[in-house]
């Protein structure tokens, strides 16, 4: 039998912005091939976690581990695929120019760049959109756009936080699907969402409240754990609500 391996290890992490704690005391292993998903409403810590796991943010105490290496480390950044909240797109520019302004940065030239803007635009379903200005995307496009270009490397990790916003229901069906075959190639993928039929999609979930990891499990054991129906209501019952 295969060991699977650990790719993530968080320990003691606690984040505080002045007096504002965000995080508190997060400890969690994430490991290779699997769909992690963070659940938590606005405001739970969410962001501010998986900032941690990309090295954009450092914690206020605690350590963040990718393979095994500390983090943050420039080692690692062609490794990790981190797709934020808000869009950093160049909306003066086509789709196709800023994926080849960032493919460029992960040094990825020629025929290679051209294969994987292909495959990546391809995924997300954009590929007739490759020579519109991106100022002329819908909100969902520019989601859509913002996932290609974090796959675009062909990450170990995908860090996505609410990747499927503002996107349509067949669309975002058609991205988990994408995920999946993602997963099955070895790479991880870390979610957050507030989205209870994604979180069902997710291979284990950690559930996130008030800066505090109150749950972590697949959504079998977490239902089962709490004689819980659905995800959200083991949520309210891990809440204390």
């Amino acid at each position: 039998m295969q060991k699977i391996e650990e790719c993530i290890s968080i320990n003691h992490v606690s984040k505080s912005f002045g007096k504002q704690q965000v995080l508190e005391d997060i400890n969690l292993k994430i490991f290779e091939g699997e769909i992690f998903g963070l659940l938590g409403p606005s405001g739970a810590g969410k962001t501010t976690l998986v900032k941690q796991l990309t090295g954009l943010d450092l914690p206020t105490s605690g350590e963040v581990y990718l393979f095994q290496k500390k983090m943050p480390t420039l080692k690692l950044i062609n490794s990790i695929g981190y797709m934020a909240q808000s869009d950093a797109l160049y909306e003066d520019l086509t789709a196709k120019e800023n994926l080849q302004f960032f493919s460029e940065l992960y040094g990825l030239k020629g025929k290679d760049q051209t294969r994987r803007i292909t495959e990546v635009m391809d995924l997300v379903q954009l590929s007739d959109d490759l020579t519109k200005l991106v100022s002329n995307y819908s909100g969902g496009m520019k989601r859509r756009l913002s996932l290609a270009i974090a796959m675009l490397h062909e990450p170990k990790i995908l860090i996505l936080d609410e990747p499927t916003v503002g996107i349509d229901p067949v669309l975002r069906q058609s991205i988990w699907e994408a995920f999946d075959l993602l997963k099955q190639s070895g790479i991880t993928i870390i979610v957050t969402t507030h989205v209870m039929d994604e979180a069902e999609k997710c291979d284990r979930l950690g559930m996130i409240r008030d800066g505090r990891l109150i749950a972590i499990g697949t959504t079998r054991e977490l239902k089962e754990q709490t004689n819980s129906k659905t995800i959200e209501e083991a949520f309210l019952v891990y809440g204390g609500a």
